[in-house]
């Protein structure tokens, strides 16, 4: 049975929000912040990039300096890149901008909340909230927001209150501790980001191989293939690589080397990580591997000359 949630504009505000950096992210989660009876009052951006988004996200809310966001806010959303956020809570923390009982929250995945200790020693309220998504910086990022896991690490004293924030942006909070954090990033930028290279790449060469729409192909197919893959682990694999099947891919080799040179490295990698998993798992046959895995071999020397 679902429970009855009031109208957040029925709802007296709660926080006040501001963001640091209006990036795709900071605003899409101010807006969710917003939804959930908090209020955003102010937002700092540079680019005219930064600028439209935040229009487009949170109107009416007023571009300020970083200062001047903290200066106003109870809940600051940091959303910089993150080689930026080590020296900007530095600097806020410095010139005497972050306030004692602030909540300060940033959105890296890379780090944890000890990136916040500057703040920290200055009376914030250090926490780490990523969340596992990619934004557009379109109003459609606060719908992608339900459902979405964040990782989550602060203090164990904040700990609920860190939680309670995911919950209310309409995201599921996940434990990350300090240390896994680099881990943590790493395993997503994996998943994620080359799954971007790996589908750019095999659409451009069924647009080479003379298919005219390429995503409607690949779209059933990938989203099979994510689906298994999520459900079933290592047991999804299928393919030559998983059939031992080497003269296959020998001929791939060959074809793009021809038509995508850039590619051969990337498929050749892919290739022998899969192979690994296929033979831990069963799935390979030992007597077929030893092909397989000398037409990889032979694929790295074609690049090397």
């Amino acid at each position: 049975m679902s429970t009855f949630q009031p109208d957040p504009k029925d709802r007296p505000a709660r926080l006040t929000v501001g963001v640091v950096g209006a990036g795709r992210v900071g605003p899409a989660l101010a807006a969710s912040l917003q939804l959930a009876g908090h209020r955003p009052v102010a937002v700092s951006g540079v680019s005219d990039a930064s600028k439209r988004r935040a229009a487009a996200l949170l109107p009416d809310v007023p571009l300020v300096t970083p200062a001047d966001v903290l200066d106003g806010a109870e809940l600051v959303l940091l959303t910089v890149p993150d080689d930026a956020l080590p020296g900007l809570v530095e600097g806020l923390a410095e010139t005497g901008a972050v306030r004692p009982g602030q909540l300060l929250v940033h959105t890296s995945g890379r780090y944890g909340a000890k990136v916040l200790d500057p703040a920290l020693r200055a009376g914030a309220l250090p926490l780490a909230l990523h969340p596992a998504m990619t934004f557009t910086g379109t109003p459609v990022d606060v719908q992608r927001l339900a459902g979405c896991s964040f990782g989550v690490t602060a203090p164990e004293e904040l700990r609920l209150a860190a939680e309670a924030l995911v919950i209310e942006m309409g995201g599921e909070p996940e434990w990350v501790a300090e240390s896994a954090r680099p881990l943590y990033h790493a395993a997503l930028a994996l998943g994620s980001n080359h799954l971007v290279t790996l589908v750019a790449q095999s659409m451009e060469l069924l647009r080479t191989a003379g298919v005219e729409a390429p995503d409607r192909m690949l779209g059933p197919l990938l989203g099979a293939a994510l689906d298994n893959a999520l459900r079933s682990g290592d047991a999804a694999l299928t393919g030559p690589v998983a059939r031992g099947d080497a003269g296959t891919v020998a001929a791939h080799v060959a074809e793009l080397r021809e038509h995508a040179p850039g590619t051969v490295a990337g498929y050749l990698a892919m290739a022998r990580a899969t192979a690994d998993r296929a033979l831990a798992h069963g799935l390979l046959k030992p007597e077929l591997a030893e092909d397989l895995l000398g037409v990889l071999a032979n694929g790295t020397e074609g690049d090397a000359r």
